[in-house]
C-alpha cells in the first residue's frame, strides 16, 4: 500500500532525526533560559521589594509567550516521534483518515505530515467551523 521505497524512507528518516534534534536543542534552549529562572532573577532585580507593574506584565507577557513557544516545539516534537515510530513500523507515508499514501511532494514539505492534503483540508474546515 505504501509508495515509498527503502531509500526514500531512509531520506526522511535522516531529514526527521535532524528535525527533532534541533526541536529538542530549541526546546532545551527556551527551557533553560526563560522557563527556569524566576521573574526576579530575569529581570535583573538583586532587591526583596517588587518592582513597577508594567515590568511585572511585560515580563509575565514575555513568559506566556515563551510558553506557547515551548509548547509548539513539543508539539512538533511529538509529531516527529510519531512519525519516527511509523517509519518503523511499517506505516509511514500513510494518512490516518482514509489509509490513502501521502504525496512524497507533501512528506518532503512536512516530513511529520499524519494527513494527505485533502483530509487535512477537512480538518481544518472541521476546526474553524468549531
Amino acid at each position: 500500500m505504501n509508495s515509498l521505497t527503502k531509500k526514500d524512507l531512509e531520506r526522511f528518516k535522516k531529514i526527521l532525526q535532524e528535525a527533532r534534534q534541533k526541536f529538542a536543542r530549541d526546546l532545551q534552549h527556551l527551557e533553560g533560559d526563560s522557563l527556569n529562572t524566576s521573574q526576579r532573577d530575569a529581570s535583573g532585580d538583586l532587591s526583596g521589594y517588587s518592582y513597577h507593574m508594567a515590568d511585572m506584565a511585560t515580563d509575565n507577557f514575555d513568559r506566556e509567550f515563551t510558553l506557547g513557544l515551548a509548547s509548539n516545539e513539543q508539539q512538533s516534537l511529538n509529531l516527529i516521534d510519531q512519525a519516527l515510530r511509523k517509519i518503523e513500523e511499517g506505516n509511514y507515508g500513510i494518512c490516518e483518515e482514509c489509509k490513502k499514501p501521502i504525496s512524497q511532494k507533501r512528506l518532503t514539505a512536512m516530513p511529520h505530515a499524519r494527513l494527505c492534503i485533502k483530509c487535512q483540508e477537512l480538518e481544518e474546515k472541521k476546526k474553524r467551523r468549531a
